[in-house]
């Protein structure tokens, strides 16, 4: 990370943002794991990958919280700083809309969400992709790792293929821990 790049990141506000994750404390995730963990475990994915623009990473902070969150009164995002306007539109790209399916979902990030959307949904489903090493169920670990194939592949190949290359190896290590499975029962 260059010292700008370090300046920038330095001036980050994040510590409103973290507070409102705080509402995803105690929030267990189907793909196992904790939800208030995860929205930094993306943050820290972004980071990773240089990605240090302060909405992104704002977003990550809080990208479940209207999907997750019953009642989420959206004013209290809108009203932490002048850039809670654009927090709060990415967030709304990457949120699951009620009755949407997950392919319609998937399918609108890839056809019409901006850049930082399609990164940040890439960051989301890295981090999902190592939880399910909690997971018991199979058939989850299963469809989960055939969806980021069909759905997120195309996404992370337009927008960033190191992000491709570790979502790869992720599925990878998850059909053979499938295929692990399998072939260990009578």
């Amino acid at each position: 990370m260059t010292s700008y790049e370090m300046m920038l990141l330095k001036g980050t506000y994040l510590a409103p943002y973290m507070q409102l994750a705080t509402l995803l404390i105690g929030k267990t995730r189907e793909g196992g794991g904790n939800m208030f963990r995860h929205q930094f475990d993306t943050m820290a994915t972004l980071i990773d990958y240089g990605y240090i623009d302060s909405v992104i990473l704002k977003a990550a902070l809080v990208h479940d919280v209207i999907e997750d969150i019953p009642d989420f009164n959206h004013n209290l995002l809108l009203s932490i700083d002048y850039e809670s306007p654009a927090v709060y539109d990415l967030v709304l790209q990457v949120t699951r809309n009620p009755g949407e399916t997950k392919s319609d979902f998937l399918t609108r990030v890839r056809e019409t969400g901006s850049r930082n959307a399609k990164i940040l949904k890439c960051a989301d489903r890295i981090s999902n992709m190592i939880s399910l090493g909690f997971v018991v169920n199979t058939e989850f670990i299963a469809r989960y790792t055939e969806e980021t194939v069909r759905y997120i592949y195309p996404i992370a190949e337009e927008v960033d293929k190191n992000m491709l290359q570790e979502l790869e190896s992720l599925v990878h290590s998850r059909r053979l821990y499938l295929s692990a499975i399998v072939n260990s029962q009578p």
